[in-house]
Protein backbone atom coordinates (compact mmCIF):
# COMPACT_ATOMS: atom_id res chain seq x y z
CA UNK A 1 0.00 0.00 0.00
CA UNK A 2 1.28 3.31 -1.13
CA UNK A 3 1.42 5.85 1.78
CA UNK A 4 -0.82 9.03 1.81
CA UNK A 5 2.90 11.22 0.93
CA UNK A 6 3.90 9.32 -2.11
CA UNK A 7 0.69 9.11 -3.32
CA UNK A 8 0.06 12.99 -3.01
CA UNK A 9 3.46 13.09 -4.81
CA UNK A 10 2.93 11.10 -7.40
CA UNK A 11 -0.64 12.36 -8.27
CA UNK A 12 1.76 15.87 -8.44
CA UNK A 13 4.04 14.28 -10.97
CA UNK A 14 0.83 12.93 -12.94
CA UNK A 15 -0.19 16.22 -13.19
CA UNK A 16 2.98 17.59 -14.68
CA UNK A 17 2.76 14.52 -16.59
CA UNK A 18 -0.04 15.74 -18.29
CA UNK A 19 0.69 19.33 -18.22
CA UNK A 20 4.07 18.66 -20.25
CA UNK A 21 1.36 16.71 -22.43
CA UNK A 22 -0.84 20.03 -23.28
CA UNK A 23 2.73 22.16 -23.65
CA UNK A 24 4.28 19.84 -26.53
CA UNK A 25 1.04 19.49 -27.93
CA UNK A 26 0.69 23.32 -28.15
CA UNK A 27 3.96 23.72 -29.33
CA UNK A 28 3.09 21.35 -32.17
CA UNK A 29 0.05 23.59 -32.76
CA UNK A 30 2.45 26.59 -33.36
CA UNK A 31 4.80 24.67 -35.44
CA UNK A 32 2.33 23.46 -37.57
CA UNK A 33 0.95 27.33 -37.97
CA UNK A 34 4.78 28.34 -39.37
CA UNK A 35 4.54 25.05 -41.81
CA UNK A 36 7.05 23.26 -40.16
CA UNK A 37 5.67 20.09 -40.19
CA UNK A 38 8.43 18.12 -38.95
CA UNK A 39 9.18 19.83 -36.34
CA UNK A 40 4.79 19.74 -35.72
CA UNK A 41 5.12 16.06 -35.98
CA UNK A 42 7.97 15.53 -33.57
CA UNK A 43 6.12 17.66 -30.94
CA UNK A 44 2.98 15.91 -31.08
CA UNK A 45 5.16 12.45 -30.90
CA UNK A 46 6.20 13.95 -27.30
CA UNK A 47 3.00 15.01 -26.50
CA UNK A 48 1.74 11.47 -26.83
CA UNK A 49 4.75 10.03 -24.49
CA UNK A 50 4.02 12.44 -21.86
CA UNK A 51 0.61 10.79 -22.01
CA UNK A 52 1.95 7.28 -21.25
CA UNK A 53 4.26 8.64 -18.95
CA UNK A 54 1.36 9.79 -16.79
CA UNK A 55 -0.50 6.30 -17.59
CA UNK A 56 2.30 4.53 -16.15
CA UNK A 57 2.67 6.17 -12.76
CA UNK A 58 -1.10 6.05 -12.88
CA UNK A 59 -1.07 2.17 -12.90
CA UNK A 60 2.00 2.31 -10.65
CA UNK A 61 -0.80 4.45 -8.23
CA UNK A 62 -3.44 1.79 -8.47
CA UNK A 63 -1.57 -1.06 -8.17
CA UNK A 64 -0.20 0.35 -5.09
CA UNK A 65 -3.69 0.97 -3.52
CA UNK A 66 -3.29 4.55 -4.05
CA UNK A 67 -6.28 6.52 -5.16
CA UNK A 68 -6.28 9.12 -8.24
CA UNK A 69 -6.70 12.44 -7.63
CA UNK A 70 -6.28 14.47 -11.40
CA UNK A 71 -5.61 18.20 -10.41
CA UNK A 72 -6.06 21.33 -12.69
CA UNK A 73 -3.52 21.57 -15.83
CA UNK A 74 -3.05 25.47 -16.63
CA UNK A 75 -3.47 26.42 -20.02
CA UNK A 76 -0.28 26.24 -21.92
CA UNK A 77 0.88 29.53 -23.74
CA UNK A 78 -0.35 30.19 -27.54
CA UNK A 79 3.05 31.64 -28.46
CA UNK A 80 7.01 30.69 -28.21
CA UNK A 81 8.86 32.25 -30.02
CA UNK A 82 11.25 31.25 -32.82
CA UNK A 83 12.05 27.77 -33.16
CA UNK A 84 14.99 28.02 -31.86
CA UNK A 85 13.24 29.98 -28.51
CA UNK A 86 10.91 27.11 -28.57
CA UNK A 87 13.35 24.07 -28.50
CA UNK A 88 15.14 26.05 -25.88
CA UNK A 89 11.51 25.99 -24.00
CA UNK A 90 11.62 22.17 -24.19
CA UNK A 91 14.84 21.74 -23.06
CA UNK A 92 14.25 24.05 -19.88
CA UNK A 93 10.93 22.12 -19.76
CA UNK A 94 12.53 18.80 -19.61
CA UNK A 95 14.92 19.81 -16.92
CA UNK A 96 11.78 20.78 -14.71
CA UNK A 97 10.62 17.89 -15.17
CA UNK A 98 14.05 15.83 -14.17
CA UNK A 99 14.28 17.75 -11.27
CA UNK A 100 10.50 16.97 -10.65
CA UNK A 101 11.64 13.51 -10.38
CA UNK A 102 14.58 13.39 -8.88
CA UNK A 103 12.79 14.80 -5.41
CA UNK A 104 10.16 12.13 -6.13
CA UNK A 105 12.66 9.07 -6.42
CA UNK A 106 14.34 10.97 -3.23
CA UNK A 107 10.99 11.44 -1.03
CA UNK A 108 10.46 7.02 -2.08
CA UNK A 109 14.14 6.31 -0.79
CA UNK A 110 13.13 8.34 2.32
CA UNK A 111 10.24 6.68 2.97
CA UNK A 112 11.63 3.43 2.37
CA UNK A 113 8.96 2.62 -0.54
CA UNK A 114 11.07 0.40 -2.20
CA UNK A 115 8.71 -0.79 -5.13
CA UNK A 116 7.91 3.09 -6.04
CA UNK A 117 11.68 3.57 -6.30
CA UNK A 118 12.12 0.81 -8.39
CA UNK A 119 9.20 2.16 -10.48
CA UNK A 120 10.92 5.92 -10.84
CA UNK A 121 14.51 4.49 -11.84
CA UNK A 122 12.45 4.14 -15.38
CA UNK A 123 11.80 7.58 -15.02
CA UNK A 124 14.94 8.91 -14.08
CA UNK A 125 16.89 6.93 -17.47
CA UNK A 126 14.15 8.09 -19.20
CA UNK A 127 14.95 12.08 -18.26
CA UNK A 128 18.88 11.60 -18.99
CA UNK A 129 16.93 10.64 -22.49
CA UNK A 130 14.48 13.42 -23.14
CA UNK A 131 17.03 16.14 -21.78
CA UNK A 132 19.75 14.34 -23.71
CA UNK A 133 17.40 14.76 -27.29
CA UNK A 134 16.39 18.28 -26.34
CA UNK A 135 19.85 19.59 -25.83
CA UNK A 136 20.24 18.11 -29.10
CA UNK A 137 17.80 19.23 -31.13
CA UNK A 138 18.60 23.15 -29.70
CA UNK A 139 22.40 22.45 -30.67
CA UNK A 140 21.27 21.73 -34.14
CA UNK A 141 19.05 24.58 -34.51
CA UNK A 142 21.38 27.17 -33.46
CA UNK A 143 24.06 25.25 -36.04
CA UNK A 144 21.90 25.55 -39.10
CA UNK A 145 20.22 28.83 -38.01
CA UNK A 146 16.82 29.39 -39.13
CA UNK A 147 17.37 30.43 -42.86
CA UNK A 148 17.90 28.65 -45.55
CA UNK A 149 17.81 24.73 -46.21
CA UNK A 150 19.34 23.58 -43.05
CA UNK A 151 16.10 24.25 -41.08
CA UNK A 152 14.43 22.71 -44.04
CA UNK A 153 16.02 19.62 -43.46
CA UNK A 154 16.08 19.55 -39.60
CA UNK A 155 12.51 19.80 -40.14
CA UNK A 156 12.58 16.87 -42.34
CA UNK A 157 14.58 14.94 -40.21
CA UNK A 158 12.61 15.27 -36.79
CA UNK A 159 9.58 14.74 -39.02
CA UNK A 160 10.61 11.06 -39.25
CA UNK A 161 10.34 10.44 -35.62
CA UNK A 162 8.32 7.05 -34.80
CA UNK A 163 5.37 7.37 -32.30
Amino acid sequence: MINATMQDAVNAQINLEQSSAQLYLAMSGTMDGKNFHGFAHWLRVQAEEETKHAMRLVDHLLERGGRLELGTIEKPPSEFGSVTQLFEKVLQHEQLVTASIGRLFELARSQKDHASEVALQWFVTEQVEEEATASQIVAQVRAVGEQGGGIWYLDGKLGKRGS
